[in-house]
């Protein structure tokens, strides 16, 4: 199965665990670009590690994104570091992370369908490295609670949360595009806003100051 038979596979089992909903607003999708291969002749693409170096130098906030245990005897909730997160669409509220296809952590969080992302704050290094690691308990001493819609873990640390639906899966290279339908978000208190981020910028996180 090609890549968007991948994506289109996710989705078509997505809506079939969503319980029925009312009607939402269409979003009619743009008409694909004429793509073409590469000539011998024309210049070859960028190396990775030269790609690495120069996006490097784009600072980025980071998130967790988490989301709750589907079955009875499962290992937990899910959860995995973040740095490619965005917003996208005021009307309908839409955001949207990216992640490899080859995460161990994605397939769980589609099978839930749900997710929360949770922003990180500058005091929050160890706790970012914690969720970058595979084959280990991510949640062991972690304080959460579930987010009133998707049951997600709300991280009690985080500067800000947005509990989402995933509302649709494209591919994009080795990764996955996600675009989630915001139920919910809020920050734990009137002066969480004003929290210093924690940001990602040439292999390091670092904070920011005015």
């Amino acid at each position: 199965m090609g890549h968007a038979g991948m994506a289109a596979a996710a989705v078509r089992y997505l809506r079939s665990a969503d319980p029925p909903r009312a009607a939402e607003p269409v979003v009619e999708p743009l008409p694909r670009p004429a793509l073409r291969a590469v000539a011998d002749d024309e210049r070859a693409p960028v190396g990775p590690t030269e790609f690495r170096r120069v996006l490097g130098t784009f600072a980025t906030g980071v998130t967790v994104i988490t989301a709750p245990a589907t079955e009875a005897g499962t290992s937990g909730p899910a959860g995995f570091a973040c740095q490619s997160f965005t917003a996208l669409s005021l009307d309908p509220p839409l955001v949207a992370f990216m992640v490899a296809r080859t995460s161990t952590t994605w397939p769980r969080i589609a099978r839930a369908g749900v997710f929360c992302v949770n922003v990180l704050g500058a005091h929050q290094e160890d706790l970012c490295r914690g969720f970058a690691v595979s084959g280990s308990d991510k949640f062991a001493g972690v304080a959460h609670d579930p987010a009133p819609v998707s049951g997600a873990p709300r991280l009690a640390s985080a500067t800000a949360w947005i509990d989402c639906t995933v509302h649709a899966v494209h591919t994009g290279g080795d990764h996955l595009i996600v675009v989630g339908r915001v139920n919910a978000l809020g920050t734990p208190d009137e002066d969480a806003g004003d929290a210093a981020p924690l940001l990602f910028h040439r292999g390091h996180f670092g904070g920011f100051t005015v």
